[in-house]
Order: C-alpha cells, then structure tokens, then sequence
C-alpha cells in the first residue's frame, strides 16, 4: 500500500512538473495586462481588456494551471521531504496549502472578475461606478494593488516552504543536490528581499523585477526535483 501511494506521488508530481514547464512556455505568448501595464493608464486598461478579452482570460487561465501544477510539484516534493523528516514534510505541505489558497483569489478574479468590470465600465452599465472604482484596485501589474499583493503573499509562503523543505531533500544525488539547493536559495533570497522592501531599499517600480526574478529560481528547482520522481516512481 505504502510503496503504491509512494509511486503514484511521484508519477503525479512528475507529471505536475511537465505541465509546470508547458504553460510557462505558454505564458510566454498569453498577454497578462496591457501592454505597459504599470505605467497604463485605467482608460487604456479598461479598452484594452475589452478588445482582448478572450486572450485575456486564457492568459490567466494559463496561470492557474501553472500555479496549481507547481504547488502539486511543490506538494509532491514535501511527499519525498517526510521521507526523511515527517514534522517538516507535514508543515511543508500546510504551507503549499496555504500559498495555493493565495495565488487562486486574485487569478479568479481576473478570469471572472476583471473582464466583467471592464464591460461595465466600457458599456457604462450597471454598476459601472462600482466598476470604475473597484477595477484599479485588481490593477494586475501595479505591485501594491489588493489583487497583486495576493500573489507576493503566496510566492512569500513557497519561500517559506523552500525554508522548510531544503534540508530534508538535500541527498547524495545530483538531482536531490540541485533541487534542494535551488529550493533553499528561493527560500532565503526571497526573505532577504522582503526584508530589504520593507526597510525601503527598493522601490515599487523595482519589485516586480526584483521578486520575480527571484522566482525563476523555482523553475529551476522544478527540473531536477523532476528527476528525482521520474526516479522514484521507477524505483518504487
């Protein structure tokens, strides 16, 4: 029973991670926001959503995929850290819990909500002052908006989980060297710009740059703990 759960959360994580590495691909062509988007004003904002609806919404959908995919990696992967610590491996996976629940709040709202308040306001419809006033507060790109400031909380507890779970992956293997490793300097890279935001070393302009940059490194990570449970499913 055990080695069966055991092999079908790698195969599942193993899979998780292909997807990972597909609808990042995909994202590269999706648009997210009007071009420009922190410096767009509301009006273009709103006729640019108007005019690129559907790609709009699938862009988003492109990106819950992606989140849900890479906390089911991230899940899979606190599955092979209680391996070898189940108290971190239990916390890791609350953590993943947590930071999913973060991410699919704001990417929701722009699958469902945002294209809504924008024909409302572009139609002056019902609620279109409603609209008006509540559209720039799930402003995708400015990084202070209520919409954006769901995401840096969620990718704030992945870091968290890369602090938790950094150790107990770290193996003799390569695959469990550079998986860990990535994890960890995820994990403590992304508190130390926290840490340099709030004391006000870096700007608004710059935190998109900054903290996402940082977040590539979980793409990195994704590959070799792909390997890892391409390994492990075979072994099990």
């Amino acid at each position: 029973m055990t080695n069966t759960l055991d092999r079908q959360i790698n195969r599942f994580g193993f899979w998780s991670a292909l997807i990972v590495i597909v609808t990042t691909a995909v994202s590269f062509v999706l648009p997210l926001d009007v071009p420009g988007g922190f410096d767009a004003s509301e009006a273009d904002r709103v006729a640019w959503i108007t005019a690129n609806r559907d790609l709009f919404i699938a862009g988003w959908v492109n990106q819950i995929a992606a989140m849900f995919s890479l906390s089911a990696v991230l899940f899979c992967g606190a599955w092979l850290a209680a391996k070898r610590n189940l108290l971190a491996g239990l916390l890791a996976a609350f953590v993943v819990a947590m930071a999913t629940m973060a991410f699919i709040i704001p990417k929701f709202m722009a699958v469902w909500t945002i294209p809504l308040l924008a024909d409302s306001i572009s139609s002056s419809g019902a609620g279109a002052q409603m609209a008006a006033t509540l559209l720039p507060l799930l402003n995708v790109s400015i990084p202070f908006s209520l919409y954006t400031s769901f995401d840096y909380l969620g990718f704030w507890l992945y870091s968290v989980f890369g602090l938790i779970a950094a150790r107990p992956l770290y193996d003799s293997s390569l695959a469990a060297k550079a998986a860990a490793i990535s994890l960890g300097s995820f994990g403590v890279t992304y508190q130390v710009l926290l840490a340099s935001l709030l004391a006000g070393a870096i700007t608004a302009a710059e935190i998109e740059t900054y903290f996402l940059g940082v977040a590539l490194l979980l793409l990195v990570h994704v590959v070799p703990v792909m390997a890892l449970f391409r390994r492990n499913s075979k072994a099990t």
